[in-house]
């Protein structure tokens, strides 16, 4: 048994110091595992740009309002389908099966791909099925706040949407296979088609002028294209990987048995996430008009960093992690941590940004067209309010694959279920007390102060995102414990920590000072100058103190 106590705890993380350099050097795993995280970054960087540039699309055409509202609460349902069955579940399922299968029986891992397959087929035809035929009370279970004219556009848009998350879900299959021949960068960048398929059919009705309903429906229609153009730029490469690949129905061979009893922990685990992401909506829906937009498209930046650092790391190492025997202890738990250290470097200086310099980012991205300069700060309150959960929820991704690499997917299920709890109870104690509270232009006023003729933006999604964040440090803290009993203690940021906070300080407190001497520039020039200013801060600091952002990229 490897001794976890108080003083082995200061130890190892001594020794993660000591040896901080040497983990940084490109040689060996953790310069290969920076090198996979890297192109996997790079696909997600892409998608993840793609999808902003479709927010600000949407943002502009739709803005902040009932279409708005409608769309982000019509594709959230759908997209359940996707997130049960979609990419998390099937990594944490299939890929520490397949990717063993494939090192040793090449026979046996393409008939135990293609039965994976069939079944998964043949399980997201009825659902995207009995989705399209129940939209309407599905919707009105999810968000029971829509009335009349809202909820018929969000129960079309949802009718509309179904088969095109269900085709995700095949591309999610794709993706498994990919990553287990350390094929990254294809699988993460094929849904840059799925945001160009949605741009494309949004700008095309928006030309010949179009209402708000017609611009929500086209942008469904491109949900759907943009689905199946994602599944299809995969195919051919998984067919080359796997020439013994045979789609069947099989559920008798070894390998599909032991990925179906993974798959119930995890699914288990994913719905549990999941119902926090629509109790969310369920929440938002009971708030004043914009609450749901404003949650959604502060999202689309939170969720940014926790793609690109933190499904990255963790995607990467998954194939890795799996390989390895549970009695590498010793070398399970340095990888865990070189992997924390990474994601502390990256995410760290982005929540503080977020926080700091926030208002500036989101007014470029966002304030055009019908997002006003009041969107814009009530945006920036969610987002801040998100961040402060940023770190956790990254890291959270690392640890729970670390724990689906051990064969043990029901302990994050259970960890996952304690953050909804958690999530929950607290967005429920501030969310309705900050729904009293309204934007006035770019100050903030009780609601009771102003006359009823008066209509402003109120704050209660902040929180939401508050919740959020409390229950994300919540669950960091479990998984912690959870793999410590395993592997003995990892040190969140592997050592690194208080050297990337502070150094995440120091670059967005003269980044503020930069954007309060360039505010009278575009917001797009003062949001470059300020961020600019205090990532150059950052990599300098970081760099001085032996971090080199060079290393940390596996080069």
């Amino acid at each position: 048994m490897t001794e976890v106590g108080p003083g082995t705890r200061r130890g190892q993380r001594a020794r993660a110091r000591a040896r901080t350099r040497e983990e940084l050097e490109p040689d060996g795993d953790a310069g290969a595992s920076g090198r996979a995280a890297s192109l996997v970054g790079a696909g997600i960087l892409l998608s993840r740009l793609s999808g902003l540039v479709r927010e600000i699309v949407t943002a502009g055409f739709l803005g902040v309002g009932l279409a708005s509202d409608a769309f982000k609460a019509a594709l959230r349902i759908p997209n359940l389908l996707q997130n049960l069955l979609g990419e998390g579940v099937l990594s944490a399922s299939f890929i520490p099966v397949y990717a063993r299968l494939a090192d040793t029986d090449e026979e046996e891992a393409g008939r135990t791909a293609g039965a994976v397959a069939g079944l998964l087929a043949a399980a997201v035809s009825v659902l995207v099925l009995v989705g399209m035929v129940a939209a309407r009370p599905i919707t009105v279970v999810l968000t029971p706040g829509f009335q009349g004219e809202k909820l018929d556009l969000t129960v079309d848009l949802v009718r509309i949407m179904f088969p095109g998350i269900g085709l995700l879900v095949l591309s999610a299959w794709c993706l498994a296979i990919l990553n287990s021949h350390r094929r990254f960068f294809l699988s993460y960048v094929a849904p840059v088609l799925w945001n160009v398929a949605q741009i494309a059919t949004v700008a095309i009705v928006a030309i010949g002028g179009a209402t708000q309903r017609s611009l929500a429906n086209a942008l469904a229609w491109g949900v759907v294209i943009g689905g199946l153009a994602q599944l299809l730029v995969q195919l051919p490469t998984v067919r080359t990987l796997v020439p013994e690949l045979r789609l069947s129905l099989d559920r008798t061979r070894d390998g599909v048995r032991d990925a179906l009893s993974r798959l119930g922990p995890v699914v288990f685990g994913r719905g549990v996430v999941q119902i926090s992401g629509y109790l969310d909506l369920v929440l938002a829906s009971l708030l004043v008009t914009g609450a749901v937009a404003a949650g959604t498209y502060a999202q689309v930046l939170y969720l940014l960093p926790v793609s690109l650092f933190g499904m990255s790391i963790a995607a990467s190492e998954l194939p890795e992690l799996s390989r390895m025997r549970p009695e590498q202890r010793a070398d399970l738990a340095r990888r865990v941590e070189s992997g924390l250290r990474r994601v502390a470097y990256f995410v760290a200086p982005t929540a503080v940004i977020y926080i700091a310099l926030g208002e500036p980012l989101v007014a470029a991205l966002y304030q055009r067209g019908e997002f006003n300069v009041s969107d814009t700060r009530l945006v920036w309150l969610v987002l801040a309010a998100y961040s402060l959960g940023l770190l956790a929820t990254t890291a959270s991704r690392l640890l729970q694959n670390s724990l689906y690499a051990l064969d043990d997917p029901r302990t994050p299920a259970r960890i996952a279920l304690v953050r909804v709890v958690t999530s929950t109870i607290a967005a429920l104690s501030v969310m309705f007390f900050l729904d009293q509270v309204v934007l006035v232009g770019t100050s903030i006023q009780i609601e009771t102060e102003l006359t009823a003729s008066d209509r402003f933006l109120h704050l209660g999604a902040v929180g939401i995102a508050l919740g959020s964040a409390v229950g994300a440090w919540v669950e960091l803290t479990l998984l912690r414990l959870a793999l410590r009993w395993r592997i003995g203690p990892v040190d969140l940021g592997g050592g690194a920590l208080g050297t990337v906070v502070t150094a995440a300080l120091a670059g967005a407190a003269v980044g503020r000072i930069v954007d309060l001497a360039v505010g009278g520039l575009p917001a797009i020039l003062a949001a470059g100058a300020s961020i600019g200013v205090a990532g150059v801060v950052y990599l300098g600091f970081t760099t001085a103190a032996g971090l080199p952002l060079r290393s940390m990229l596996g080069r």
